[in-house]
């Protein structure tokens, strides 16, 4: 028997609506399921200027981006891990993500400084271009593979030249760095291991006790802003440019590796684009704040001086020593160092007859 289309109407209805919340809710269940929630850990102290600015900031765009499929929070150095433990608390799954810069493990790495600083350059728009354009950001990874640790990494942040250093008395020739304790990062350290200094690596909280306590007799860090901040004018006056050392400084993200293989496609590009942008953001910051707190120096009596030519120039020829001897000792510095080289030696065909001198 037929069964009258006014009974059968309801039972389709009511089919169909129920078919509909099942599917509404197993929808709702997988964009549950997709939400993450990654812990951020910073080895800069949140409030410093530039540098700081660029972790909270990166924040910031993530949360704005992620919506409702992905968060961050920041936590400074000290809160979850040491500053200088931040690759290995993330590599180790203890924390998600971490904000650093990869110089700091040179200890481990020998090859890392290469993607954080380097001395006599490039500068930032040149850096951009090799690890954008040209191999850097593979050559990264494959560091960082090559090397046991479980880490997605990209470019998190990046800053323009640094002045050279701060020192209780003034520098006129390469005598006068025989003996001194300093505070130096990276690959230009190793450079003024050469003059005598004796190098210490020092995160950026542990600096100014350091100067105070006599630990340390002169340091280099960042920009005259992010100095300021961390108060060296009030314990040594004579700070020094250029920033032959680092010319610019790249930071950056990383991402424990079997949690980046589990984020879905939109919230792997959240964070490469919300990364990106702080790129620009680091350098537009750093290069807008530096005039103004030259002026302040000076008012304080902070001698700004400039090295002259021909130190400058032995600092060049060491560091092509050092590069060369660093080549020698580990393979895959020998093949980032190559990679670079060639990099810039095609650049500078194109930035030769582009830019003004």
């Amino acid at each position: 028997m037929r069964t009258p289309s006014f009974i059968l109407l309801p039972l389709i209805i009511g089919f169909t609506a129920c078919s509909k919340q099942e599917d509404s809710s197993d929808n709702r269940s997988v964009s549950v399921a997709q939400q993450r929630s990654l812990r951020l850990v910073s080895s800069q102290v949140l409030n410093t200027p530039v540098l700081g600015e660029m972790v909270v900031d990166l924040a910031d765009n993530i949360n704005r981006l992620g919506g409702d499929d992905l968060s961050v929070k920041v936590f400074g150095p000290g809160k979850l891990v040491e500053a200088l433990e931040v690759l290995d608390a993330v590599s180790a799954g203890k924390v998600e993500a971490g904000f650093g810069a990869a110089g700091f493990w040179m200890g481990k790495i020998p090859a890392s400084p290469l993607f954080s600083a380097v001395p006599f350059g490039p500068n930032a728009s040149e850096y951009i271009a090799w690890f954008y354009g040209g191999n850097g950001s593979k050559l990264y990874q494959e560091m960082y593979d090559i090397h046991g640790f479980n880490v997605k990494v990209m470019i998190g942040g990046m800053i323009p030249p640094e002045s050279s250093g701060w020192f209780a008395q003034e520098i006129k020739s390469l005598d006068d760095l025989k003996g001194l304790k300093m505070r130096f990062y990276g690959l230009g350290g190793d450079i003024m291991k050469q003059y005598g200094v004796a190098v210490r690596l020092l995160p950026p909280g542990e600096i100014f006790p350091a100067l105070e306590k006599g630990v340390i007799d002169a340091t280099e860090f960042s920009m005259p802003s992010i100095d300021e901040r961390l108060g060296f004018y009030k314990i040594v006056n004579y700070n020094y440019f250029p920033g032959w050392h680092q010319q610019a400084t790249a930071f950056e993200l990383l991402i424990n590796k079997d949690v980046w293989e589990t984020l879905t496609d939109k919230q792997k590009a959240i964070l490469e684009i919300a990364s990106q942008a702080n790129v620009v953001n680091g350098i537009a910051k750093g290069e807008s704040s530096q005039g103004p707190t030259l002026k302040r120096n000076a008012e304080r009596g902070v001698q700004l001086l400039t090295w002259p030519p021909e130190m400058v120039e032995s600092f060049r020829k060491t560091w092509v020593e050092v590069a060369r001897e660093r080549s020698a000792e580990d393979p895959f510095f020998k093949k980032v160092w190559d990679d670079l080289q060639q990099f810039r030696r095609e650049f500078k065909e194109w930035g030769d007859k582009a830019y003004l001198d």
